[in-house]
């Protein structure tokens, strides 16, 4: 029955067995995302944080996922990041060593995320040791997908302003569709899931050098 309810609310599909995520053009809301797979968002968060090292430089985009890396970068010293997610902001305020800096831009009110030009040409402006990138899908051809072109600008520019990008996904986001191509696995250097890669995808990263980290 709550599946059903959720189904008819539009928040996922139902199929033989269970159910997943919707598909179509439009993002679920920011308070149900933060409410699914949260516990392996911060597994993946704190694996993903283990390769960022104190007195660095880092981008973190929108996405609950990112939140969790925030969360897990707490205990880090002097670290500078760059980002457009106001959540993460507010996450690493409370480490009095990290100096943050937060991008202008539309404000995206349902998720606190900033958007369109302001926020992609203030990204220009810097050069970072590490980007972090949470994305909306993942389809299996390695491609990553969102749904919003003004915060796809912003992902690219963070994988372009960055000496090594992170993409942080959690299974529910693999083989799900969204309209905009931010980029593929093969422009990053690693990729943290809770998800087993398809065997082909796990391959094609293995010949672009993308690892693979899956907690």
């Amino acid at each position: 029955r709550d599946l059903a309810d959720l189904a008819s609310a539009g928040r996922l599909d139902r199929v033989h067995g269970g159910a997943l995520m919707p598909k179509g053009a439009r993002n679920i809301g920011y308070e149900t995302r933060r409410g699914i797979n949260q516990a392996a968002k911060d597994a993946i968060g704190a694996a993903c944080a283990a390769h960022i090292p104190d007195n660095s430089s880092v981008l973190l985009n929108i996405g609950t996922t990112t939140d969790a890396v925030a969360t897990a970068l707490l205990d880090r010293q002097n670290l500078t990041v760059v980002t457009n997610n106001l959540n993460v902001a507010n996450i690493l305020s409370l480490n009095e060593t990290c100096q943050i800096v937060v991008t202008g831009g539309r404000l995206r009110s349902q998720d606190n995320g900033l958007i369109g030009d302001l926020a992609a040409d203030a990204i220009e402006g810097f050069k970072v040791d590490h980007a972090v990138i949470g994305t909306s899908g993942l389809d299996t051809d390695g491609d990553l997908l969102d749904f919003d072109p003004e915060e796809v600008r912003v992902s690219r520019a963070m994988i372009q302003q960055s000496r090594r990008t992170f993409v942080v996904m959690d299974a529910s986001k693999l083989g799900r569709s969204a309209p905009i191509r931010i980029g593929s696995l093969a422009d990053v250097d690693a990729i943290f899931t809770d998800a087993e890669l398809p065997a082909t995808l796990a391959e094609n990263c293995r010949g672009w050098g993308t690892g693979i980290h899956t907690v």
